[in-house]
């Protein structure tokens, strides 16, 4: 499976600060749990990367949501 492989998995998705100053993405779906912890500069890249794919997908005429 690959990024551009389409799924119909329904999945909850949480982000927070941990007691332990960490960023936990928290994943929960299918039975399944999983706890993703980052630093601090970590979790900054990985937000720069979310954006970047963002502004990508949009100058690619990505789905808008109503």
């Amino acid at each position: 499976m690959g990024i551009n492989d389409e799924r119909d998995i329904e999945a909850n998705l949480q982000i927070g600060p941990t007691d332990k100053g960490m960023v936990r993405l928290f994943i929960e779906g299918a039975g399944i749990e999983i706890p993703m912890d980052f630093t601090p500069d970590e979790a900054r890249e990985i937000a720069e990367e979310i954006t970047a794919a963002a502004k990508a997908a949009s100058q690619m005429g990505g789905k808008k949501r109503r």
